[in-house]
């Protein structure tokens, strides 16, 4: 944040409550990463604020059964709870064995830790960049609707706010019409970070495309070519209606609509990897179609079927470049590979959580329009 923007927050505007954030078990590294933006905001005003951050704990019996503990006071305060429902590396003993916490485990201490506020806070805000059950957003047989039904929940509990980054389908926050939902989009970081990564980047009309992977996602690959000026491609999935394999219809092909590749960097953005196999086949069709670079991008780097096989499309040139944000869980092995590169988004998720404890909008401190105009401003002066 700019010295401006940060006096834009801290002296014309009057926060709601004593700010308080609570970073959920897995969620540390992210919590103590925003923490330590917003008290560096603060001594730049005059507030000598040293720390926001809540101790809470999540301990489980013997049995499995758990319980919620804040270790100091919350009364007044207005409370941020960040959680990470997608940090697999977190377990617990249970029966003598250990178990890795589920999406499911995450979301049911979001609860525990909410009832252990016992309504002392001045207000309940969540902080959940993967929002849970975000992948089961709409009813298509007789299926359960998860995520609609836990932001219901949420709302009967309290929470007055949630953000949450590049959701897998924003429409679901239609199920709590009179709850504050922001759904983030780090377009401007996940640019930044590219243009610094690869110096020698040209990401000309001539030169440069961008593909959507689907039709899902063809949205914010439409913002990013939209931005970049250049043209816009797209991958549709043909499936098989006729067998249903792990809850959904099989993907027989991708096919693409678009203009020619030929000799092109394509960058295809999507808002999770999860095995992979998609974003991969994409890449060597693409590469079929004689593409020159490819760089993928997702907000959530999963690879829950191991990183194997991105190291042999890499290794064989079919794949440059993968982008993810730190916004979940990335294994250690992830972070050590070439091939990928983190995009830091804390200061952006603090940036929301100022702006939501001082009750004012966020275009008012960051436009990310401009700021990634002025990115690409900077980059032509630099190429001159």
């Amino acid at each position: 944040m700019t010295l401006a923007a940060s006096d834009t927050l801290y002296r014309k505007n009057q926060s709601v409550a004593p700010l308080g954030i609570i970073a959920m078990p897995g969620a540390e590294q992210l919590g103590a990463q925003i923490n330590q933006f917003l008290v560096s905001w603060a001594n730049e005003n005059g507030i000598p604020d040293r720390n926001y951050l809540i101790d809470c704990e999540c301990p489980r019996f013997a049995s499995g059964d758990g319980k919620g503990l804040i270790r100091s006071t919350v009364r007044g305060k207005d409370l941020f709870i960040i959680v990470d429902v997608g940090n697999y590396s977190c377990t617990y003993k249970m029966f003598g064995k250990d178990n890795a916490m589920s999406p499911d485990d995450h979301y049911q201490d979001l609860k525990r830790i909410i009832q252990a506020a016992s309504g002392k806070a001045h207000r309940l805000n969540v902080i959940m960049p993967i929002l849970y059950g975000g992948r089961q957003h709409r009813r298509n047989y007789r299926e359960s609707l998860d995520c609609a039904y836990a932001l219901q929940e949420l709302e009967s509990m309290g929470v007055e706010n949630i953000v949450t980054f590049d959701a897998h389908d924003p429409r679901v926050s239609n199920a709590v019409p009179l709850m504050g939902i922001d759904n983030v989009i780090p377009s401007y970081q996940v640019l930044k970070t590219m243009l610094r990564t690869m110096p020698d980047l040209d990401i000309t009309p001539d030169n440069f495309m961008v593909i959507s992977p689907d039709e899902g996602a063809l949205s914010r690959n439409m913002y990013y070519a939209t931005m970049l000026g250049v043209n816009l491609g797209m991958f549709y999935k043909r499936r098989d209606y006729s067998t249903i394999v792990d809850g959904k219809n099989p993907i027989v092909a991708h096919e693409y609509l678009g203009n020619p590749v030929d000799g092109k960097t394509v960058f295809i953005a999507d808002d999770i990897i999860a095995s992979g196999e998609s974003m991969l086949d994409l890449a060597y069709s693409l590469k079929k179609k004689n593409a020159n670079r490819i760089f993928a991008y997702a907000t959530y780097g999963l690879f829950t079927h191991g990183l194997e096989k991105f190291d042999k499309a890499y290794a064989d040139g079919m794949l440059d470049a993968v982008f993810g944000t730190n916004l979940t869980y990335r294994m250690p092995e992830l972070l050590e590979r070439p091939w990928f590169h983190e995009v830091d988004v804390s200061k952006y998720a603090a940036y929301f959580i100022a702006a939501i404890n001082h009750d004012i909008s966020i275009s008012s401190v960051i436009d990310p329009h401009e700021k990634i105009r002025a990115l690409l401003d900077a980059r032509h002066k630099h190429l001159g």
